[in-house]
């Protein structure tokens, strides 16, 4: 059978006469053109055209499933159908998308024949922060990836490469930011896209509320049918119960088999989310993971000048230099001090200079600026292995070498006891911890890599702590 644009017309014709030559379903078939049929592996691959990006996610959204399989009745065989933007459309059909949706009212008069739903007016979370977008995000090396990712989300929601984005980094490093980017920027690219951007706190209390009240189709409805773009920060919280997990999973597997883009933050990688059903840990390991740490020293520099623009500062060099030393927990901290700062200014009617800074903060000078914990946590992040291998009684390489690391750092670091370091690794004996900070001491003088390893992991100490 020789596929070409009469073949395609015909497909398009028997498509309205099953569906009562409906008129809604007119306007979404007609413009989709037929660009091109090939053999691929033995396999039929059938390439459709559509005019614009509105069409792409409308026509994969609803008519795929229906065109697939018309197409292999007719022919007989398993056909792929893959949608490209030409741009073309006829000027017959050069409809605008108000005249469109004014047509959406017209559905099908059958359950089986009911597969174009009217596109639903665009839903905004009331939670979204529209001040946060990526204009207004300082990238550093400490973010790059995760601002890459979350960029490129925007720009082409749904793709497999990206979905779920599960990004996870401690508290106050700007992950709400980046989620709250995302959905503002997919808003503005993709109009027609219904965004719910939620906690995973609210989530699970809703999923509660529902199955008490027997609402779980309500719940459902609003999470599953009524969104297009699902957005969850605190994913952590999400294994306290067995029953919300369940919807969670279902949730998430829905939208990703439907090509909807899911986002997420915690703050922790998924294998460390406590409780967290195995299922649903594969399913968020199976898009694109990224994370954020502590910003150095230079980013935190260029975020307080990017701040004290907004706030109409005036500040020295060498007092945004101190607030950035002294500020080494999370941007949150960067921020809040530079509010004190501001705030303590008006208030005595004083101009900010290092003196006044110094006098704001000096608590901060006298704090212990990290701990064993941190550095652990540093150590295992930078060697992609989770905290508790770390410390546990495994002796693999990948986990032997960077609990090797993690104790010769302690020691460089907080100069703690043989005692008290081999107590933070599962009560390791003095003599094994002394043995590990001789095997690190060598292997720099021997092996380049490893004191590139040693070298990058000092320098982020560093950045943090200015030790």
């Amino acid at each position: 059978m020789e596929i070409n644009s009469s073949f395609w017309s015909q497909i398009k014709s028997s498509m309205k006469n099953k569906n009562g030559a409906s008129k809604l379903l007119e306007n979404w078939l007609d413009p989709i053109d037929l660009i091109k049929a090939e053999k691929i592996d033995g396999k039929l691959k059938i390439t459709l055209g559509v005019p614009n990006q509105f069409f792409f996610f409308y026509v994969n959204e609803h008519l795929k499933e229906k065109i697939t399989l018309e197409l292999s009745d007719l022919c007989q065989e398993a056909v792929l159908v893959e949608f490209v933007v030409t741009g073309k459309v006829a000027d017959e059909y050069n409809t605008s998308l108000h005249d469109v949706l004014q047509n959406a009212d017209q559905v099908f008069q059958t359950a089986q024949q009911s597969v174009i739903p009217r596109p639903a007016p665009v839903k905004i979370s009331e939670n979204l922060n529209t001040d946060f977008t990526f204009s207004t995000f300082v990238v550093g090396k400490n973010s790059e990836f995760a601002h890459a990712a979350t960029y490129n989300v925007s720009r082409n929601p749904g793709s497999d490469d990206y979905n779920p984005l599960f990004i996870y980094g401690p508290s106050g490093m700007g992950k709400t930011h980046l989620l709250n980017a995302a959905a503002n920027e997919i808003r503005t690219n993709f109009p027609h896209y219904r965004i719910t951007y939620v906690s995973a706190e609210r989530f699970l209390n809703e999923c509660v509320s529902g199955i008490r009240r027997q609402e779980m189709d309500k719940f459902r409805q609003k999470y599953r049918d009524n969104t297009d773009i699902l957005v969850v920060d605190d994913v952590q919280y999400i294994g306290r119960g067995q029953a919300v997990q369940e919807e969670f999973f279902h949730t998430i597997n829905s939208f990703i088999e439907r090509k909807k883009q899911v986002i997420l933050a915690s703050d922790r990688m998924p294998k460390d989310i406590l409780n967290l059903e195995d299922r649903s840990r594969t399913r968020l390991e199976r898009g694109l993971i990224a994370d954020i740490t502590m910003p150095d020293l230079e980013t935190r520099i260029a975020i307080l000048r990017y701040k004290s623009e907004n706030f109409n500062l005036r500040i020295s060099e060498e007092t945004i230099l101190y607030i950035a030393k002294i500020s080494k927990k999370s941007i949150r901290e960067l921020e809040g001090n530079l509010k004190k700062i501001k705030m303590y200014s008006e208030l005595q009617g004083l101009s900010i200079n290092l003196e006044l800074a110094r006098k704001v903060l000096a608590h901060h000078e006298n704090t212990i600026t990290i701990s064993i914990e941190e550095i652990q946590r540093i150590v295992s992040e930078y060697f992609k292995i989770r905290v508790a291998d770390i410390k546990s009684t495994s002796r693999a390489k990948p986990i032997v070498v960077p609990r090797q690391i993690a104790m010769y750092l302690i020691k460089k670091f907080l100069d703690k006891s043989l005692v008290d370091i081999g107590r933070a690794f599962g009560g390791k004996d003095h003599t094994t911890v002394i043995s590990s900070l001789e095997k690190v001491k060598n292997l720099q003088l021997s092996d380049p890599q490893f004191k590139n390893d040693i070298d990058e992991l000092t320098n982020i100490i560093h950045n943090i702590t200015g030790l």
